[in-house]
């Protein structure tokens, strides 16, 4: 090729690396070289002159069962993610971490300095990556709020307040014995939506019932079942994400109860599906892929745009006909 364009290879290397110290006239005979000679850089030999790797790891702390299941929460993110690294020219890596060895094989991977950086999607409380990640060089933003002792940079959406203005709208509507389906304890997704209904209600005369379910449809139509077991009596119900909320339509249904005349049924997310239940749910509408977008801008910033306070971007309450 540094034959073809009557230059040196130093030359050819300055500007296919992309260079400033080349003219035009030089510059302009090297790309006509590669364009005829069909040249595709070496990206691996590259990477060892550059140390970048053009790629970000997107770990995902759930089973896959989970990550490809019907929770949508996950390809959002992925699709938000992999837009946004695509107008920087980078690539995502989706790197699962649900087990022992799936932490202690993303952890080789990041210190073996096979990305540029990392997205943790989906922590729970006790998952040692943070902490191992810390241990290297390589930056690393969470899509959420961490349940950890390191310090690491965030964007989140408004959880607390969000789930203030579900149970707000419930206690506006007249109802008087709300109940919870709180999600995984060790999650702060689930942590922060409890502490907004926890918080209105201790502003009244009303009670907290939770059931724990486990952000599956399964597990909101289980906690369904034992909240109305606990209190048949209840008029309402606030779902930590729509899949519960979905599970908790369904076990109304079988048990006979109308939803909203006798109990009143609000989600979390406002997934597709929200759209179609019998009755359309309301619920409360989080930006995911704002979040996720705003994540990659902040991993590919500067450190300190990475170290600065974290974004939380506001929720909207979807009022339909559930509640």
């Amino acid at each position: 090729m540094a034959a073809r364009a009557g230059v040196s290879r130093a030359t050819v290397s300055r500007v296919v690396n992309g260079s400033a110290t080349v003219t035009p006239e030089i510059r302009a005979a090297v790309l006509r070289a590669v364009d005829q000679l069909g040249y595709v850089p070496n990206s691996a030999a590259r990477s060892l002159v550059t140390r970048r790797t053009g790629s970000i790891g997107l770990v995902v702390s759930e089973p896959p069962s989970r990550v490809f299941s019907d929770d949508p929460f996950f390809a959002v993110v992925a699709r938000a993610v992999s837009q946004e690294l695509e107008g920087a020219d980078k690539q995502v890596v989706l790197l699962p971490a649900s087990s022992p060895a799936g932490h202690a094989r993303v952890e080789r991977y990041v210190a073996g300095g096979h990305v540029d950086g990392v997205i943790l999607l989906s922590m729970h409380g006790s998952d040692p990556l943070p902490a191992a990640l810390a241990r290297t060089d390589v930056p690393v933003v969470s899509h959420g709020r961490p349940i950890t002792t390191v310090p690491l940079p965030y964007c989140d959406c408004d959880n607390v307040a969000g789930a203030r203005s579900a149970v707000r709208h419930l206690l506006d509507r007249g109802r008087r014995r709300i109940a919870a389906i709180g999600g995984p304890p060790d999650m702060s997704a689930a942590l922060d939506r409890m502490t907004g209904y926890r918080e209105v209600l201790s502003g009244t005369d009303r009670r907290s019932l939770v059931a724990m379910g486990d952000f599956t449809r399964e597990s909101g139509a289980a906690a369904m079942r034992q909240l109305l077991e606990d209190d048949p009596g209840l008029d309402a119900v606030f779902a930590a994400n729509d899949l519960m909320a979905i599970g908790a339509l369904h076990a109304l249904r079988q048990a006979g109860r109308r939803v909203p005349d006798d109990v009143a049924v609000v989600g979390f997310d406002d997934i597709e599906a929200a759209r179609y239940t019998d009755p359309p749910l309301t619920t409360v509408r989080q930006p995911v892929a704002e979040v996720a977008r705003a994540v990659v801008r902040r991993l590919l910033g500067s450190e300190e745009e990475r170290t600065a306070e974290p974004l939380i971007l506001p929720t909207e309450l979807i009022v339909r006909d559930s509640a």
